[in-house]
């Protein structure tokens, strides 16, 4: 017998979502939570949370061990993350019993202006090359979050990465996959063939990979302290690579940077507070889908209804069109967060949606005002502090840029610029820090921590947060399950560099939605479509405070493990 594609598409779409065979009954769950009493972490590579166990296990704390997994991430995982990127990361101190929030991202070039692109008839920053580099903020961020928490030194945090990038590791399967599928790109930038293409080709699954430049960048980074890398050696090597391949980013840009201490914003949801950071993130798009959607019984649609799904996507668009607008950089803004955060707004936008109609544009909230590629951890330790931890270089490989002999590929973060109008929140200023995708995030109930988690990947961000919380409270998933579940992600919204949404975007789906539900959305006006490792990637720490248990979970999708002891 012969079937079509479109019955195998059926049968995969109609049979994937109840096809499980565990006896505990999670219809999605891939495996278990992992369950542990003394410390967890949760990374995107095995490697990354068995070293951040290790350091837990020595007497380091968790930011100790958030910032070991990163920087073996770095070295593991460098399509996604690096210490030529950024860091954002929201912090439950036990002792202090209170969120700290942390931007740890850097600022565009002091010499570039949106007169350049302007000049030149570009609508947008190229994606790589030395144009999109702003000023990396992961390192400054390091060494702010363990300058106020850390316990261990630096020298035995970063001693591990500086291992496996002496000695090599094996590059794991989807990692090997990601590189493979984006060097094209970036291959021909100035130092990137040397540091990561040694056989004229990306690393493939099992090889054993070795970056004795990035090891050496960490040796310096340990012993030196984070001024080696914003105005020593690591500093003028940066700055003489990008003068001689014409590129704006300077040493005295280096020299300025700081990352910023800042206050998470939330809101209630069900009982339970939703916690991101502000601008110039884009957590406050998940708060705001979170602020409509509590006006719905979510729980009575139904996980995987279409009425579900649809009312999820037309919160996600108008929550998207003030991300466009409002979003920016706060030195250079007043962002109306008050506003935008509140119920009255909330219920005022949620008029807008038909229950049985798809909109092809939204307007933005009417007030006055004054992609992507990532990588997400969490680690918690036996006294009860969590962090929650992303760091990113924005695309895959980011500008492709790496100067020489650091082991390292500079962000391509100032891409995400608006070019067009200098009016603009998000328009290209000396000095300014670009509107960016990564976000952290965490949930406490009745001023006690709950969940510590996140979701990689770019613009599925706040979507997918939205999403987590959603399967957490409203369906009552596990940790575990409310990663594994089938996830949307609604594409082609009005962006912060000057796009605009005219015919809807389009709705794509994982496998495991029932056929039924795609017909139905389809004839409520949504244009489907389906795609793979588009989803993102999730991983989360939960505590049982009754117990004194930490779950964890990690994403199916990507080579993630959650471990704990």
């Amino acid at each position: 017998m012969k079937f079509s594609f479109s019955i195998l598409v059926f049968l995969s779409l109609a049979f994937t979502s109840n096809a499980q065979d565990r006896l505990t009954g999670e219809t999605f769950t891939t495996r278990s939570e992992v369950l542990a009493q003394n410390g967890m972490a949760a990374t995107s590579q095995p490697l990354a949370t068995q070293v951040a166990l290790d350091i837990l296990k020595e007497g380091g704390n968790a930011i100790d061990a958030a910032i070991a997994a990163n920087a073996v991430l770095g070295l593991v995982e460098p399509a996604s993350c690096g210490i030529g990127g950024d860091v954002f990361a929201i912090v439950w101190s036990a002792e202090e019993k209170k969120l700290y929030g942390l931007n740890g991202s850097g600022r565009a070039p002091k010499s570039l202006s949106i007169d350049y692109f302007m000049e030149r008839e570009m609508k947008y920053v190229p994606f790589y090359g030395s144009l999109p580099v702003s000023v990396p903020g992961c390192v400054d961020g390091w060494f702010k979050l363990h300058d106020k928490f850390g316990k261990l030194p630096m020298e035995s945090i970063l001693s591990p990465a500086i291992k496996y990038g002496r000695d090599g590791f094996p590059v794991s399967e989807v990692i090997a996959h990601e590189m493979a599928s984006n060097f094209e790109a970036v291959k021909d930038q100035p130092g990137f063939a040397e540091t990561y293409m040694t056989n004229g080709r990306p690393p493939i699954k099992g090889e054993v990979f070795q970056n004795p430049d990035l090891a050496n960048t960490y040796e310096q980074i340990a012993q030196k302290g984070r001024d080696v890398f914003y105005k020593g050696e690591i500093a003028k090597t940066i700055a003489s690579y990008m003068k001689k391949h014409k590129g704006f980013l300077s040493y005295e840009d280096l020299a300025n940077h700081t990352s910023n201490w800042v206050d998470p914003v939330s809101v209630n949801y069900r009982g339970y507070e939703v916690w991101e950071l502000p601008p110039n993130g884009q957590g406050t798009a998940a708060l705001q889908m979170l602020n409509i959607l509590e006006g719905y019984d979510i729980a009575a649609m139904g996980f995987g209804s279409d009425e579900y799904l649809h009312t999820l996507t037309e919160a996600k668009k108008l929550a998207y069109e003030d991300r466009a607008k409002f979003y920016a950089d706060p030195e250079f803004n007043q962002i109306p967060l008050e506003v935008l955060l509140s119920d009255a707004y909330a219920s005022k936008r949620r008029n807008l949606i038909s229950p049985n109609q798809a909109a092809d544009t939204y307007p933005a909230g009417d007030m006055e005002i004054e992609t992507g590629n990532t990588t997400y951890l969490t680690v918690a330790d036996k006294d009860g502090n969590m962090v929650s931890f992303i760091q990113s270089i924005y695309s895959e490989f980011a500008s492709g840029m790496v100067p020489d002999g650091l082991g390292f590929v500079l962000q391509n973060r100032g891409q995400m610029f608006n070019v067009q109008d200098k009016n603009h929140a998000n328009a290209l200023e000396p000095g300014k820090r670009p509107f960016h995708t990564i976000i952290p995030a965490f949930i406490t109930k009745d001023g006690k921590p709950w969940v510590s988690f996140g979701l990689m990947g770019g613009a599925v961000q706040p979507q997918g947060h939205a999403q987590i919380v959603a399967n957490l409270i409203d369906f009552g998933m596990n940790l575990q399950e409310a990663g594994d579940a089938p996830r949307m992600r609604h594409r082609g919204s009005s962006q912060p560099t000057g796009s605009k949404m005219s015919n809807g975007g389009t709705l794509y789906l994982e496998s495991g939605f029932q056929s039924e539900t795609l017909r139905e959305l389809r004839k409520k006006g949504h244009r489907i479509g389906f795609g793979v490792g588009m989803f993102g990637g999730y991983q989360a720490i939960g505590i049982d405070l009754e117990h004194n248990v930490y779950s964890g979970a990690s994403e199916s999708r990507k080579d993630g493990q959650a471990a704990g002891y």
